[in-house]
C-alpha cells in the first residue's frame, strides 16, 4: 500500500523549510497567516479539483485570490508544485520535495528569497489520481501594514539630486515628494555622503550648506 503524508503536517513542515532556507541565506524568517493560509488552501483545493495546474487557473491573480481572503498586501508571490509517485510520500519527504524543487527552479527560488516578505501560507491538497498525488501552494507576502510612506523636502534653493535604491529623481527647488513602497533601499543624496533607510513616517529636509546641501532627518 502506498504510503500517505499528513497535510496539515506536511504544510507545517513546507513553512519550517522554507525558513530553514531563508535563515541560510541570511534572511529573516516568515510567519503563518490566517488569511494567506486560507488563500492557499481553496486554490489548492481548487485545482486538485480541477486537475489544472497554473498560475491563473481560476481567472484570477494570486494577489486576487489573496485580497478575496481578506490579505491586504504590500508584496505577494506564489508558488506551485506538483508531486506524485506510486509508493506515496511520507509527511516530510512530501515537504522536503516541494521546497526543494522550489528551490533549484529560479523563479521560485526568487520567490522564497524576497528579503522583504515577512508572511507566509500554505495548503496542501491531494488530487484525484491512481497514484498519490498531491499540489502544494506557498504564499510569501509583505503586509499593507508595512509599506513605508516617507516625504523629502527641498529648501535648498536649487534642484537637489537623489537616488532611492536604483531609481534617480531631480527634484525642483521648493517642492515636497512623497514616496510609498513596499522596499525603497538606500536613500542617497548628490553632494553628500549621506545615506538612510527610510522610515514610515519620515521626513527629509534639504538644505543649502557651503559647499553643498545638509540633510535633516526628522
Amino acid at each position: 500500500m502506498a504510503s500517505l503524508p499528513d497535510l496539515h503536517k506536511t504544510e507545517i513542515a513546507i513553512v519550517e523549510m522554507t525558513n530553514v532556507f531563508r535563515k541560510e541565506m541570511h534572511l529573516g524568517e516568515v510567519a503563518p497567516n490566517a488569511a494567506l493560509t486560507a488563500a492557499a488552501r481553496a486554490f489548492a483545493e481548487y485545482l486538485a479539483r480541477t486537475g489544472t495546474f497554473a498560475h491563473e487557473a481560476d481567472g484570477r491573480q494570486p494577489a486576487q485570490r489573496a485580497e478575496a481572503a481578506g490579505y491586504r498586501y504590500c508584496a505577494i508571490s506564489e508558488n506551485l508544485a506538483l508531486n506524485m509517485d506510486s509508493r506515496g510520500f511520507d509527511t516530510r519527504a512530501l515537504a522536503r520535495e516541494a521546497v526543494e524543487g522550489w528551490k533549484n527552479s529560479p523563479g521560485h527560488r526568487a520567490n522564497l528569497l524576497q528579503p522583504t516578505v515577512t508572511e507566509i501560507g500554505v495548503a496542501v491538497a491531494r488530487a484525484p489520481d491512481p497514484n498519490p498525488k498531491f499540489i502544494s501552494v506557498q504564499l510569501l507576502a509583505r503586509p499593507e501594514s508595512l509599506k513605508v510612506e516617507f516625504r523629502i523636502e527641498n529648501a535648498a534653493g536649487a534642484a537637489v539630486g537623489y537616488a532611492l535604491g536604483e531609481e534617480v529623481h531631480t527634484l525642483p527647488e521648493r517642492t515636497i515628494v512623497t514616496h510609498t513602497s513596499c522596499d525603497p533601499g538606500a536613500l542617497t543624496f548628490d553632494k553628500t555622503g549621506a545615506r538612510f533607510e527610510p522610515r514610515n513616517g519620515d521626513h527629509f529636509i534639504v538644505r543649502a550648506k557651503s559647499p553643498g546641501i545638509t540633510v535633516e532627518r526628522k
